[in-house]
């Protein structure tokens, strides 16, 4: 999850809450959804959210949703904008991977070091969040004084204007943040460390994204902006521009931005982009509505509430509702930061946290039936029990993972017949690089918790029992999900003998007959390696960690390795 560091002091001071303490501020915020991790060295709150809520990304949001749960600010707010006085031009020229753009003109606006840390803070928790590390969407932000737009005249006004085009990797020079000397972009993801990091996402285009004034070339997205157009505490008037593969994703990216400024008292300024095919008067402060029913409300919270106090609770919300003549349902309006309310069910929530979930009594379920574990959650429970007894230290990891770690990293092929090697169930907009698709088996969530436990001591006897699936067209969702029983030995002397041994005092628990015969698997040994055979059914695979899979999760000891699928013990 996203970690913010925020100033408490400044938290006070956007909210105008001066009396509030650290600790009452933590507990206001956990009444949010916010989760208190610790302080920096500099004595800031480290605080965890869902990654949801991007609004909340900066101290200018968190104190924006603190301002609605105290009662100081109701309903929607949308900042006034002024006329445009800037215009992008989005030339032919560029690169079909990256088409769209958007942006602010932000005036008046106070930096101090505060203000500069979080605008810089919430621009690259942006980055890592909505933008997928920059691939989805990048933002550039940059001292206006320093632009020289292209004038022209429009409607019998004068206007600036600046272009978005492509640029040949080798062509125009700029001087990059952080350097000295000019450079080419193509000299920028070679010898510019920022560059070096960015480059996967631009390297293969045959031209780059470039943002160009009068005077030049001052931004390359979104890789790294230009050093004459740096941001400081000086700056008081700001272009914000943002290049990405999505025009939605951007605009709200660059709502959250406005909104964030705006709090700090600065005024929005419209921006004009034109397209080839139709221009757009940006950013986006549309607002948007959803409609609930007061039932649903009621139902879901297990409380009865009126039509004003349900009003009330959505205004407290942040969000306006309008009720019909019965009071039956809402037509709840949605401010433009808020990207994260997509069914009604978003709404019923923000009423239960404005209403606070502590208020809310538990009540029995008005049904006949007792509860009781499920038969394969009491297998699930005895095969855990029995790999406690038998030294594994039980763990549970993420479902999820991403396709370099569950098949590249062990040299598997996704489609195959090897264990894990299935189609993999893939996320269509996965919000992390790291989270792309449901993990095929559970050795990689093993090895990647050795890889990050190489400071601990050894042995380091690990086990799971959680959920593996594989894309199947058999299946009627189109998932073919199983329950997998997995575990490492990582020890000097680790051998196929000692997995071995293990399984079969398992299966002995369980009083079902085991066979191991010889077979090959890219993860494990040539010759070091079987299937494992649970009552004559081929439901897994044991053996020694291959070195190249080691040397991949910088391990330094032997690693031997079983995984099969736990209804074999049934």
């Amino acid at each position: 999850m996203p970690v913010v560091d925020v100033d408490p002091d400044e938290l006070r001071r956007l909210t105008d809450h001066e009396e509030k303490s650290d600790d009452e501020l933590i507990d206001d915020l956990f009444a949010l959804g916010l989760e208190f991790e610790g302080e920096t060295e500099d004595g800031d709150l480290q605080l965890e959210f869902g990654p949801d809520r991007l609004d909340r990304l900066s101290v200018e949001g968190i104190a924006r949703s603190l301002r609605y749960q105290y009662g100081d600010d109701r309903g929607v707010y949308v900042p006034n904008t002024n006329d445009p006085d800037w215009t992008i031009e989005v030339d032919e020229s560029v690169p079909n991977e990256r088409p769209y753009v958007t942006g602010a003109v932000i005036r008046g606006v106070d930096l101090d070091e505060a203000a500069l840390d979080s605008l810089i803070q919430l621009q690259e928790k942006l980055h890592a969040t909505m933008g997928r590390k920059r691939e989805k969407g990048a933002i550039g932000i940059h001292d206006l004084t320093m632009l020289k737009g292209a004038s022209y005249r429009e409607d019998g006004e004068s206007r600036n204007s600046i272009t978005y085009r492509g640029v040949d990797p080798e062509g125009d020079r700029f001087v990059p943040l952080d350097a000295n000397a000019e450079m080419t972009p193509a000299d920028v993801l070679t010898d510019h460390p920022t560059g070096e990091t960015y480059a996967p996402i631009v390297r293969d285009y045959e031209r780059y994204p470039a943002i160009y004034d009068e005077i030049g070339l001052f931004s390359f997205p979104p890789v790294i902006n230009g050093r004459r157009t740096e941001v400081s505490t000086e700056s008081r008037a700001l272009f914000v521009e943002l290049t990405g593969t999505d025009q939605w994703t951007i605009d709200r990216m660059c709502n959250v931005i406005c909104y964030a400024l705006d709090a700090r008292g600065a005024t929005i300024e419209d921006v004009e982009v034109e397209y080839p095919d139709g221009t757009l008067a940006r950013p986006d402060f549309e607002v948007e509505t959803k409609t609930v029913a007061h039932e649903r409300i009621e139902g879901l919270l297990g409380v009865d509430l009126g039509v004003e106090e349900t009003v009330d609770l959505f205004e407290r919300s942040g969000l306006d509702a309008d009720p019909d003549g019965d009071g039956d349902a809402y037509e709840v309006s949605i401010p433009p930061y808020r990207t994260d309310v997509l069914h009604p069910l978003d709404l019923v929530d923000d009423v239960g946290r404005a209403y606070g979930f502590n208020e809310l009594d538990p009540q029995y379920p008005d049904v006949a039936t007792v509860g009781g574990r499920h038969e394969r959650s009491k297998l699930e429970a005895a095969a855990r029990t029995s790999l406690v007894g038998l030294g594994f230290e039980d763990l549970l990891n993420f479902h999820m993972i991403s396709e370099a770690e569950n098949y590249d990293r062990l040299g598997v092929d996704p489609g195959t017949a090897v264990v894990g090697g299935g189609d993999p169930v893939t996320i269509t907009e996965p919000y992390s690089e790291d989270y792309t698709m449901l993990r095929t088996w559970a050795l990689p969530s093993l090895l990647m918790v050795l890889e990050n436990n190489t400071h601990r001591a050894y042995p380091q006897d690990l086990a799971e029992i959680g959920l593996a699936a594989r894309a199947d067209d058999a299946e009627n969702t189109g998932v073919a999900e199983h329950r997998t029983v997995a575990g490492v030995l990582a020890r000097h002397d680790a051998s196929y003998e000692d997995a071995k041994s293990r399984l079969a005092a398992l299966c002995h628990d369980f009083d079902v007959d085991l066979a191991t015969p010889a077979t090959d698997h890219p993860t494990f040994i040539e010759g070091r390696a079987a299937d494992v055979v649970i009552e004559g059914d081929a439901v897994g695979v044991i053996g020694e960690i291959h070195p190249r899979v080691l040397v991949e999760h910088d391990l330094e000891l032997p690693v031997a390795a079983f995984e099969f699928r736990l209804d074999a013990l049934e």
